[in-house]
């Protein structure tokens, strides 16, 4: 049960077909959830140059409104901008404002940085038997995780237990560009990073990972 914390099960792969639960080739891809924020993207964004690694920001439509510049660098550094709803509030794909929260936040992206994202991450992970079908109506592909850190617990310790216990080499690994996990952001990439090599697993970028 308590790996179930850590890693989807793989029964959700099979009911969730169409969802890219994992890398989809044997190479660890980073993932930040929630920015841009003026807090925390600076920072992750440096220590991502520093290992040279791409990473894809599920980034919240207000807040890409609210720091075009910041949102504009995430591109500039060479990575990727997806969907993570235009709020970030909880959705129920049964709920008619779903497809607002969705189309919405494509389309500041798709202002502010001038590329349409073709990814879609459902805030919290809240994932139902429809949420495909509004993927193909925004022509948006939905990416889950096969690794959640908890980082936003902002304890250091959990998301070295994570990283130790569940780390793979196609892991897509969560974690968050918001203030909750501010502390640890940076210790918390420097330690997949060192984990990653340790384990002779290399990291990839979007482009091949999500292909």
């Amino acid at each position: 049960m308590k790996r179930m914390k850590y890693v989807p099960p793989k029964i959700f792969q099979k009911v969730f077909s169409k969802t890219i639960w994992e890398s989809k080739v044997e190479k660890i891809l980073f993932t930040f959830d929630d920015g841009p924020n003026l807090e925390t993207t600076g920072l992750i964004l440096e220590q991502l140059k520093l290992h040279s690694i791409k990473a894809i920001f599920f980034c919240v439509g207000e807040n890409v409104e609210r720091n075009p510049e910041l949102s504009k660098r995430i591109i500039e550094d060479g990575h990727t901008i997806a969907n993570h709803t235009i709020s970030h509030k909880d959705i129920n794909f049964f709920n008619k404002n779903v497809n607002y929260q969705i189309e919405s936040c494509s389309k500041i992206i798709e202002e502010v940085v001038g590329e349409k994202p073709r990814y879609f991450r459902p805030p919290h992970g809240q994932i139902g038997l429809k949420t495909e079908k509004f993927m193909s109506k925004n022509n948006l592909i939905n990416v889950m995780w096969s690794l959640l850190t908890y980082d936003y617990k902002n304890d250091f310790n959990i998301v070295k237990f994570a990283v130790d216990k569940y780390l793979m080499n196609n892991s897509i690994i969560v974690l968050h560009d918001s203030l909750k996990s501010k502390k640890i952001i940076g210790k918390s990439i420097d330690y997949i990073v060192e984990k990653s090599k340790q384990n002779g697993f290399e990291i990839g970028e979007p482009s091949e990972c999500l292909k």
